[in-house]
């Protein structure tokens, strides 16, 4: 009886140390279909931008505002309700045609690299600097699961000859595979970080195809590209280029705009303030609104930002207002801070608030 009542209880004991085991499974490493999304960080501009010749000292800064994006599990989820300014999103509204994460950070690279050429044009266009566009090949942003590319190609990869030929534009893929079909492959050159690489790569039809007639429906590789630039002043000595690390996204625009004219310009344009901020840009140097600005409030808060550039709220196609700078108000105001909220809805309005605004005594 006594045996049976200790191997009773050693039963009940590696079941409890079983089950514990597994719910500390479950809670902290069983992935959840939502991304978190919270303040991220205020990172300096100056170190980012490389000039050739700084035409004068800047005793301020300009500063880029980013949203940090983390993975969910239970105990993550559950902490979203308490813990101030988190939102919880839906992984399937922010992965586009069942992305994986890695080909997600790819597209916000893309994005990225095309915002800081569409802000040097910017820079350069208000500054009357003449400069041309250098096209720099076609990278891979997605791969399609179900195409025989899949085991070759990867998020990241540049497509740089097709069938001997060689590849700097889209029109360039398709021209070089005009004449191909369904089952044929094609001899592809590509480029993964430093190492050049060729392979046979079976090519299919294109998922949207299907509906167009057989005879005309076209083949290729299963990819989504995306063509990347670079903007080249005519003269060297106005070069600028752009490292920004791992930060992707479109949103940083407007301030990479403004750093590039501070470091071109003879003036300080901070003024001696500690000046963030956030908004897309054209090349034409309008400033279009973005995602998570009330995340990006709170980082250029907490960095000790005196100045945020908000885009100003606009009108979509169906009338509804797309906040920004509303939303930036409202968040700047929960949060008690005494940064003053800015609206800009082209350089030229961020460049007049600089223009009429005092320097910042020592």
């Amino acid at each position: 009886m006594e045996d049976s009542g200790h191997v009773k209880q050693a039963s009940r004991i590696v079941f409890s140390v079983f089950a514990a085991i597994l719910l500390v499974f479950v809670v902290y490493f069983v992935p959840l279909p939502y991304y978190i999304f919270k303040p991220g960080t205020a990172e300096v501009l100056a170190p980012m931008v490389q000039v050739k010749e700084q035409a004068g000292e800047d005793k301020g800064q300009f500063m880029l505002t980013t949203v940090q994006l983390t993975e969910v599990n239970i105990a993550a989820y559950l902490m979203s309700f308490v813990t101030p300014y988190q939102e919880l999103r839906l992984k399937k509204d922010l992965l586009k045609n069942n992305e994986t994460r890695q080909e997600y950070s790819q597209r916000q690279e893309i994005v990225m690299h095309t915002s800081q050429a569409d802000a040097i044009q910017a820079a350069y266009n208000k500054l009357k600097i003449p400069y041309h566009i250098r096209k720099d090949g076609v990278v891979v942003q997605q791969v399609f699961p179900e195409f025989p590319a899949n085991e070759v190609l990867q998020a990241g990869d540049y497509i740089v000859e097709l069938e001997g030929k060689p590849i700097q534009t889209y029109d360039d893929m398709r021209a070089a595979l005009q004449d191909k079909k369904a089952g044929e492959s094609a001899k592809v050159g590509y480029k993964r970080g430093d190492v050049l690489r060729t392979r046979d790569i079976a090519l299919a039809v294109l998922p949207d195809q299907e509906k167009v007639e057989m005879s005309a429906r076209r083949v290729g590789l299963g990819i989504v590209p995306a063509e990347v630039h670079s903007v080249q002043a005519d003269r060297p000595e106005d070069q600028v280029s752009i490292q920004a690390g791992e930060i992707g996204g479109p949103s940083a625009g407007l301030m990479f705009s403004l750093e590039i004219m501070n470091r071109l310009s003879p003036e300080d344009l901070t003024k001696g303030h500690r000046i963030a901020g956030t908004g897309e840009i054209t090349p034409e140097g309008k400033v279009g609104v973005i995602g998570g600005i009330m995340h990006k409030v709170v980082a250029a808060d907490r960095a000790g930002a005196e100045i945020f550039f908000a885009p100003k709220d606009i009108q979509a196609a169906n009338g509804a207002t797309i906040p920004n700078y509303s939303d930036a108000v409202k968040r700047a105001q929960e949060i008690g801070t005494s940064m003053k909220i800015v609206p800009v809805g082209t350089v030229d309005d961020a460049l007049r608030y600089l223009a009429e605004l005092k320097p910042k005594s020592s």
